[in-house]
Order: C-alpha cells, then structure tokens, then sequence
C-alpha cells in the first residue's frame, strides 16, 4: 500500500545481476588462439626465436593438461615478450597483444579516471570484446589464406558480430559464438616455425 516501507519504486524492475565470470580455459583460449596465428605471421621469416617461442609453449602444455592459471601466466610473459624492441613488430590486429611495462603515469592520464567503477568497467569489457572480434577476423583471414576454408567459421563471426552491436557491453551470446570460433581454429593450426635447434613442439593431446 503507499508509503509502505521498503516499497521498491513505481516501475523499477528487478536489478542487472552481474555477468557471470568467464571458464578460465574460454578465458585463455581467448588469449592462446590469437598468439599462434600471430606467431604464424610471415615477419618471423621461418624462425620464431626460441626466447618468444618458450612462453608460448609452457602456455599451450599448461592449457591442454588443464593447467590453467600457469597458462594464464606464460600468456603474460609472450605479451611482454611481444612488446620487445628486439623482435619485429606485430601487425594490427596483432599488436593488441602486446603488454609492454610502462612508466608510472599520474592517475589523472587515465582517459577513464573519474569514471564510476560500473561505466569504467563497462568500457574496459567493450573494448576487450572489440578487441577479440578484431583478432578473430584477422585469424580467419590469414587461415584462409594459408589451407583453411574460411566457411568453418563464417556462422561463428556472423553470430559474434551480430550479438556485438554498436554499442554496449557484449553480451554471452558473443563470447559463446568466439569461443567456438577459437576451439575450432585452434584445432587448424600447425605449430609455429622454429629454427632447427630450437626446442622441441609440444606434442598434441590425444
């Protein structure tokens, strides 16, 4: 009745429950997936050096004997790697998975300081969800040209694209659609290419 205590407002429907946390194996599928193909570029000339291909492989062993937060952390160390001076330069889409050690910056530098935490993390989720469409594309391209027929994963993009939008924080239907698209691929992929006395391809699960 009015004024009853407690009374939620007139018209105010049921709160947004919080996204579910992501399966930590879709989590670094997301990531292992993407390195591969960009470990497959022509710019390695043949040879991947083994102080890239190492990280790499700790994190495909770790991943596929379930390992997961040890492949989540290998994954962190091929990031750093990407960033090196040393080696070449990934290409766009590829870039994105470098995580180079920045100097501290003040907070205000942050283009989303002063933000509320749901927006700011409303941000960061998009541009990851970005981000991962823009890898997948990529990835499908360059196994099309390279042997895999592209129509594998032709429904899966349409689907993750469709579900992405314009706007907004992706919804599960996107990362159902990726995560797919990754466990597909990944299955495609021959091993990277290493020079004669490099270590040794871990072999693939049964």
């Amino acid at each position: 009745m009015p004024g009853a205590p407690n009374r939620p407002p007139e018209g105010a429907g049921a709160p947004t429950p919080p996204p579910l946390p992501d399966p930590p194996e879709a989590k670094v599928l997301r990531r292992l997936v993407p390195s591969h193909v960009a470990l497959l570029q022509d710019l390695w000339k043949g040879a991947v050096p083994a102080e890239v291909l190492t990280p790499f492989d700790k994190a495909l062993v770790a991943f596929r004997s379930g390992d997961f937060a040890g492949a989540a952390s290998a994954l962190d160390q091929l990031s750093i790697r990407f960033a090196e001076p040393r080696w070449p330069t990934l290409t766009e889409p590829y870039r994105r998975l470098r995580v180079a050690i920045p100097a501290p910056v003040p907070p205000h530098w942050d283009p989303d300081h002063g933000l509320a935490a749901p927006e700011k993390e409303a941000r960061q989720r998009r541009r990851a969800a970005d981000d991962q469409l823009a890898l997948a594309e990529a990835s499908v391209r360059w196994a099309a040209g390279h042997g895999v027929s592209a129509e594998l994963f032709e429904r899966e993009l349409t689907a993750a694209r469709a579900a992405l939008g314009e706007a907004g924080v992706p919804p599960p239907e996107f990362y159902t659609a990726l995560d797919a698209l990754w466990t597909g691929l990944e299955a495609q992929l021959p091993p990277p290419p290493r020079s004669a006395k490099g270590p040794v391809a871990p072999a693939a699960a049964d």
